[in-house]
């Protein structure tokens, strides 16, 4: 089973890895985390921000559907 950093770095692919990859070492150098446990947030976000497209896209198509 993936534990929680393993899970987050699942959505970095692509230009996302990039980013993660561009951010994940200068950002550990300040916060307490270390570069895993950073690219996994910023993978865990990305993949949050593509739910939630797909959701409000079915709602609009959805409510589209329903008006006409």
């Amino acid at each position: 089973m993936a534990n929680a950093t393993q899970l987050g770095q699942t959505g970095l692919q692509g230009w996302r890895e990039k980013v993660a990859d561009g951010i994940s070492q200068p950002v550990a150098k300040r916060a307490p985390l270390e570069e895993d446990q950073v690219r996994a947030i910023v993978g865990a976000a990305f993949f949050v921000l593509a739910v939630l497209y797909v959701v409000k896209t079915i709602s609009a198509a959805t409510r589209q559907a329903r008006q006409g």
